[in-house]
């Protein structure tokens, strides 16, 4: 006699949430590993901070991904963090260790992978486009990595002279920032994210001499950052690499085990497509599959009157190739 072992919710929560490819990632390692697990997106406005935190503990969400604009906000909310956590001010991971909710960074690990393959000497300058969570997490890694010559610059002036001050840096006016001597800049600002904001850069100045640009965004691919950076002859690194980078940490952290190589290459072929801004990846568990969670979890997280419904019967749901069959009824609004 089999036993139905229903799926152990994850997802991801920021606002807005069109950009993210998490869900792809991490539920294509759920479904090639064979294990009972589901990830969803969870578009949470920064009001909603606190009633998430208690639909995870009544939920027993298992693990979550936390983006802009709530990585500094959700740590007072946690039951314990993390040593990177303390360090970067920052949390981008939710777990759980038996009823605690707790709070890990990832970003670090992720953020220094493709610098560590090239030969950045310790004089390197460095130019810090944003201060808010991921710079965090981008600031604490150039110190593993021996970088000391570091300028920040933020929009709100406050803000910048905040980190600054904390962690001991440069501080520049972000109209200056053009004028900034760098033979790395970083961009950790959404300017250049996929949606709206897809045709602005952080950096509208032209770049002077050689160096690294380096963009945090990983959608699109090509940033208008990168791309006005390549033009110049300067060698440009996207966020990709940090995106898989980070999200194999968590992942691990969440089932003990690594992202497998279907998960990466998804991503990769994902950056050349079209994607869904629904979760598509759920797992058929044995004959039936109860989504009754996932469901009311959709619904408690948004906060809105409207959930997806889930009329027909667990056989219509998978189609072997890890796509739901959108014909049957199934993720059709409520």
């Amino acid at each position: 006699m089999s036993t139905f072992t229903p799926p152990a919710l994850h997802g991801i929560i920021g606002y807005p949430l069109g950009h993210s490819m998490s869900p792809l990632m991490h539920n294509t390692a759920f479904r090639t590993l064979n294990l009972p697990g589901v990830y969803l997106s969870w578009p949470i406005e920064p009001g909603r901070l606190p009633a998430f935190v208690d639909a995870a503990r009544l939920l027993n969400i298992r693990g979550c991904s936390i983006t802009i604009p709530h990585k500094i906000d959700i740590i007072p909310l946690l039951d314990k963090t993390s040593e990177n956590v303390r360090e970067m001010g920052a949390c981008n991971t939710l777990y759980r260790d038996g009823e605690k909710i707790c709070g890990e960074n990832t970003d670090v690990i992720g953020f220094t992978a493709p610098l560590r393959k090239r030969s950045l000497s310790p004089e390197t300058r460095v130019l810090v486009l944003g201060a808010g969570g991921v710079s965090r997490a981008a600031i604490a890694g150039l110190r593993r990595l021996g970088l000391a010559n570091i300028t920040l610059t933020n929009r709100r002036k406050e803000r910048a002279e905040a980190l600054c001050n904390e962690f001991g840096l440069l501080c520049a006016p972000w109209e200056e920032r053009g004028d900034v001597p760098a033979d790395l800049i970083i961009n950790t600002t959404p300017l250049g994210m996929t949606g709206a904001q897809e045709h602005e850069t952080p950096y509208p100045r032209a770049f002077q001499d050689n160096g690294i640009a380096y963009d945090l965004i990983y959608t699109p691919f090509q940033t208008r950052f990168l791309r006005d950076a390549a033009a110049a002859g300067w060698e440009t690194v996207s966020g990709l690499d940090m995106f898989i980078g980070q999200g194999d940490a968590q992942f691990h952290l969440w089932t003990g085990h690594h992202l497998p190589e279907e998960a990466i290459t998804a991503i990769k072929k994902r950056h050349t497509l079209p994607f869904p801004h629904k979760p598509t990846h759920f797992k058929k568990y044995g004959e039936k599959i109860k989504l009754s969670a996932i469901l009311l979890s959709q619904k408690l997280l948004s906060g809105r009157n409207s959930c997806w419904s889930a009329s027909p019967p667990a056989e219509s749901l998978w189609d072997g190739k890890g796509e739901v069959w959108r014909g049957k009824g199934f993720l059709q609004k409520a």
